[in-house]
């Protein structure tokens, strides 16, 4: 099957989700805007290829900011944040360069290492660009966040980060990188955090104690967020797309967190792996037409400005 087709078979599903799930005139939930906050760009037909080109078992085709928008905006969509998916520095650059290219960008999540000498000099140079707005860092590309959350290089980046009013997102869940962050958090009190993809996180019985003591205490901090994304996922090396598999957890999480402090995020095209996108969209709607229009005004779009202080490129895209 040709790239175009392929998109276009998932459009057609996508607008076909929508109509399934309407958001119509008068409902709770009826011409909000969605700020995705959780999408990846990447090209492995680059001379260079690149270093993540989508999960396991799906094509290999690259994933630009028009692709998504095809996708997307029949969903709602008016603007996403990419969250970075390459250790490469050089890479910071190249999406900053795609991204400038279309509005449908309102800001970048890049690659930096708080603990390098060079992270303040690469970290003024970026942040000129104001779609810059943060980092990514976890237990990806061979790193461990646990073992930095005690080094005073890393804390001391982070510091700087945070005197630049940017954020920290974090990958991928699991107990040890929660405390991890409560530890970090500690250190530097003024930093904004965005936990990724927490609903994902299925802690083993021997860890559930130390999850749910994590859990209170990240509660209880202002200043971090949560992305309600990866709600699909599997379990038990099954994937549901019903919403009762999944709502006790978000339930939990938004009762921890708090109406002003979550987000959402499709997680596209990383998502394809266990869903399409539309169904992504559609059981995250189907959850929050549950819940008042303002609490789903926040999650959809409003919090993700307190979070990201993104940048309003198009008339499209509601004021911060």
């Amino acid at each position: 099957m040709t790239r175009s087709r392929r998109d276009f078979l998932s459009r057609a599903a996508g607008t076909l989700a929508a109509a399934a799930l309407p958001w119509p005139a008068g409902a709770q939930t009826s011409a909000i805007p969605i700020i995705d906050t959780h999408i990846h760009l990447y090209d492995p037909d680059r001379p260079q290829g690149a270093p993540y080109a989508g999960p396991p078992g799906v094509p290999r085709i690259a994933a630009y900011p028009d692709r998504y928008r095809r996708l997307a905006v029949p969903l709602g969509v008016v603007g996403a944040i990419k969250i970075e998916a390459s250790p490469w520095i050089e890479d910071n650059l190249w999406v900053l360069e795609v991204a400038q290219k279309d509005p449908i960008i309102v800001g970048v999540v890049g690659n930096l290492e708080p603990d390098k000498p060079e992270f303040a000099e690469y970290l003024e140079r970026y942040h000129k660009n104001p779609l810059f707005r943060g980092i990514r860092y976890g237990n990806l590309w061979g790193r461990d966040i646990t073992k930095q959350s005690t080094n005073p290089d890393f804390i001391g980046g982070l510091k700087r980060l945070a005197d630049a009013d940017l954020v920290l997102d974090t990958a991928n869940p699991r107990v040890p990188l929660l405390e991890a962050m409560i530890r970090i958090s500690d250190g530097v009190p003024r930093l904004r955090i965005v936990l990724d993809h927490l609903p994902a996180l299925d802690p083993a019985e021997a860890d559930r104690g130390a999850y749910d003591a994590a859990l209170r205490e990240l509660g209880k901090r202002p200043q971090i967020f949560v992305k309600l994304s990866a709600i699909i996922h599997r379990v038990n090396g099954q994937v549901s797309t019903e919403l009762g598999v999944y709502r006790a957890r978000l339930d939990r999480l938004l009762e921890v967190f708090g109406e002003d402090r979550i987000l959402f995020g499709s997680d596209w095209p990383n998502s394809d792996g266990v869903a399409p996108v539309d169904t992504v969209f559609a059981i995250a709607k189907e959850y929050f037409l549950t819940q008042p229009r303002p609490v789903a005004e926040k999650y959809f779009w409003k919090n993700s400005v307190a979070a990201y202080k993104w940048v309003r490129r198009d008339a499209s895209q509601p004021p911060g």
